[in-house]
């Protein structure tokens, strides 16, 4: 069953955002009609990013939800009058509806429903080019749709091995729900397959020392556009939330001479289904794998800091809280000179545009600093002269800060990465020694 083709082909459709009233009194900064409000505006990007032509919306707050239909009846026959009105043909429900609200709400208006958490299911089959990322959009897809499975007509029964058991056989919704977990376990062991390849990668990157940096950041926050900058990739940059879904890796030379993978990941989004956390879990395991993290962060948005927080959570969600991580402060080019200063005065960050390279150089550096693997070690060396292999390493993998020759000696101050220092078997010599004349 192929359920990764993309549900809308520039339909109108109409947004309606839900949010419950907060019981305990206003909250200080905190304002349940501005949150939906801002969530309705994502949720018009999404939706746009899927094809669809928003015609308007509409939003409720309530203080409990109502079981049947999240809204009530009288908000249903509104959103049904605003559908008619605007000559929507679908309606996308800022929430993640119960099968029993979906489908109450399509009877009740006579429209085509899905929730947030369809649309972003949507999106991304729309994007996913990799086998791997297929597969991981339709195992999510039909972890979505069973439950959402309605029964029509005759009540079900199978046939069973005694007396009572026996009934008019298995009926098309049990047929449909026993190869849709048939497909699912299909799938299930096509990624575990995937998982089994990816780890046996790792393994062999292990055998070089080799850390490996992490790009994450809430959707459309520059991570694509940063990571070929750094690289001088091509991997696809665009405006649209989720332009790309399957993981990137592309070797990093850093100042210190040491050599990193950066990795750019799935971006990340309020309220991301759990079903899609699960199912692209080879995909994020590269993230279990980093040494560092790169949060990056669209410092140019009003709702960075949301953002930042919700980045925070899948991240926590992940077991990944206490992973050193490095801010990247990226969209600078779209502030004023005050803004940026305001921002310099605040806490911790790296300052970039990677639309236009600025700050590059300093989060190269940054990243230097930060990175726990590989340590880089300041050694005083005496190399024989005639050992062009190990004088070349230092060369090629280190620092060198001074070197003098003595006799068939060369003397030499630098700093390398541990790893190359314990391959050409280095022996660290006092710095007094190293100044004194044979």
């Amino acid at each position: 069953m192929k359920t990764t083709q993309s549900t809308l082909h520039r339909e109108t459709v109409l947004l309606v955002g839900f949010g419950l009233r907060r019981r305990r009194g206003p909250v200080p900064g905190i304002d349940t009609d501005s949150i939906v409000r801002e969530s309705l505006e994502e949720l018009a990007e999404l939706a746009r990013g899927a094809g669809a032509e928003v015609a308007g919306s509409l939003m409720q707050i309530r203080d409990s939800a109502d079981p049947a239909t999240l809204f009530g009846e009288g908000k249903v026959e509104e959103i049904q009058r605003e559908a008619e009105a605007l000559g929507a043909s679908l309606v996308i429900v800022d929430a993640s509806l119960t099968p029993g609200q979906h489908r109450n709400i399509e009877k009740a208006t006579g429209l085509r429903v899905i929730d947030r958490v369809q649309l972003i299911l949507d999106i991304f089959a729309k994007h996913a080019r990799s086998r791997e990322g297929q597969l991981q959009v339709e195992l999510a897809q039909l972890n979505y749709l069973l439950p959402r499975l309605s029964g029509r007509g005759t009540a079900l029964s199978r046939l069973g091995g005694g007396i009572g058991t026996r009934g008019p056989g298995e009926q098309k919704l049990e047929t449909d729900r026993r190869r849709i977990r048939q497909r699912i376990s299909r799938i299930e062991d096509s990624l575990e397959a995937v998982r089994r390849e990816r780890q046996m990668r790792r393994r062999a990157r292990r055998g070089v020392p080799m850390g490996t940096v992490a790009l994450v950041g809430y959707t459309n926050a520059g991570k694509s556009t940063l990571f070929n900058a750094l690289t001088r990739a091509d991997v696809v940059a665009s405006s649209r939330m989720f332009a790309t879904l399957d993981p990137t890796v592309r070797t990093l030379r850093l100042p210190s001479k040491r050599r990193v993978l950066l990795s750019d990941t799935v971006g990340f989004i309020r309220d991301l289904p759990p079903g899609l956390v699960v199912a692209f879990r080879a995909t994020l395991e590269e993230l279990e794998e980093a040494s560092l993290i790169l949060h990056v962060i669209d410092v140019s948005s009003p709702h960075s800091a949301e953002q930042e927080t919700e980045v925070d959570k899948v991240l926590k969600e992940l077991g990944l809280e206490d992973r050193p991580r490095l801010r990247v402060l990226n969209k600078i080019d779209r502030l004023s000179e005050d803004e940026r200063t305001a921002i310099r005065s605040g806490n911790g960050g790296v300052m970039v545009s990677a639309l236009e390279g600025l700050g590059l150089d300093d989060l190269i550096e940054a990243i230097d600093r930060q990175l726990p693997f590989d340590p880089i070690v300041r050694l005083h060396l005496r190399i024989p002269i005639a050992d062009g292999r190990r004088l070349a390493a230092i060369r090629a993998y280190g620092r060198v800060i001074e070197s003098e020759v003595h006799d068939s000696e060369m003397w030499i101050e630098a700093e390398l990465p541990e790893s190359v220092a314990q391959r050409i078997g280095a022996s660290e010599l006092n710095p007094r020694d190293a100044a004194a004349k044979p």
